[in-house]
């Protein structure tokens, strides 16, 4: 699951079908350097023990702060907290959504743990919740883009009709990160807005010819834009070819894997393809581990969902 193991589900299927192992594998991955207070960030706690003379067995994995005296185990303070689904389920589902190219279902999670679907849906969106990365800005050459996500386009007259997809907004470093995030539309306001927000001032902006990028270098700096309405993709090394190639992986992942996303819950699906693009030349082992990573500090908490954005991968 880390570089510390081979992450080869050979190797570490002993961690997925005892839970004292798991929960140890579990505590070597969020604690690498020792256990530590999630309440007030103390190091150097004691795991507490029964006594040999008491009847009542002791908790397993559970651990008390010399500071704040609380009680903890390695659950408390991340998404798996007060979940019922046993850490060693938990820590497969982490391998398999690693070891996945184009994302997994909720269904396969649901027939592969042996878990009921609906458990596997909540696991899935909080795994999701882990990877969602941190505010930052991009730098460097960046390219932003658009496309469009739903149900096909229906044809309305002479023109399709937008209404039924979701816009999803793109920027990639050339040979960096990448953010993907839905907004509610693709105009020159909410462009500013997003690339002020998103992209360090001094860095190069690489666009296409749409109207709402017409002038918006101003904002950030540089700005090179490529004429797709004169069929012209490629100018020298003006192209918006890398952020198409991740709008390419979330659209394969969302076709092939989910089928079908609600617009409610979209921005978490594209939280999961930017991780998977920014962890592209990581192994398996480190994805894991930087999804244990993520999940300090987040909780996510189950909501019936309406029939608008109800469980749908």
């Amino acid at each position: 699951m880390t570089t510390r193991t081979t992450g080869n589900l050979s190797a570490l299927g002993k961690h997925f079908s005892d839970e004292d192992a798991a929960r140890e594998l579990l505590e070597s991955l969020r604690w690498p350097t020792g256990p530590v207070c999630p309440h007030c960030s103390a190091e150097a706690p004691y795991k507490l023990t029964p006594k040999p003379t008491s009847k009542r067995p002791g908790r397993k994995g559970l651990y008390k702060c010399r500071a704040c005296r609380k009680q903890f185990t390695v659950t408390v303070g991340t998404i798996f907290e007060d979940s019922h689904v046993p850490i060693s389920k938990w820590l497969l589902a982490i391998h398999l959504l690693s070891a996945s190219k184009k994302g997994m279902s909720a269904h396969q999670l649901h027939r592969m743990l042996g878990i009921t679907y609906r458990a596997a849906w909540f696991v899935a969106h909080r795994l999701r919740h882990a990877m969602k990365q941190e505010p930052m800005q991009l730098s460097g050459t960046v390219e932003v883009d658009e496309t469009f996500i739903g149900p096909r386009r229906r044809r309305v007259g002479l023109k399709a009709n937008w209404k039924e997809k979701t816009p999803v907004v793109g920027l990639v470093e050339r040979g960096g990160r990448a953010r993907l995030f839905p907004v509610r539309a693709v105009n020159y306001a909410e462009m500013v807005k997003t690339i002020e927000r998103e992209i360090a001032p001094g860095s190069r902006l690489v666009t296409d010819d749409a109207n709402h990028y017409y002038a918006i270098g101003s904002h950030i700096g540089s700005h090179d834009r490529i004429k797709h309405s004169d069929r012209v993709y490629v100018r020298g090394d003006v192209h918006t070819n890398t952020v198409e190639g991740a709008f390419g992986l979330l659209k394969r992942g969302i076709v092939g894997s989910f089928h079908h996303v609600s617009v409610g819950h979209l921005g978490r699906y594209c939280d999961e393809f930017s991780f998977r693009y920014n962890a592209r030349k990581m192994s398996d082992g480190e994805r894991a581990a930087l999804i244990v990573e993520g999940a300090e500090g987040k909780r996510l908490t189950y909501r019936q969902p309406s029939k608008a954005d109800g469980p749908s991968a």
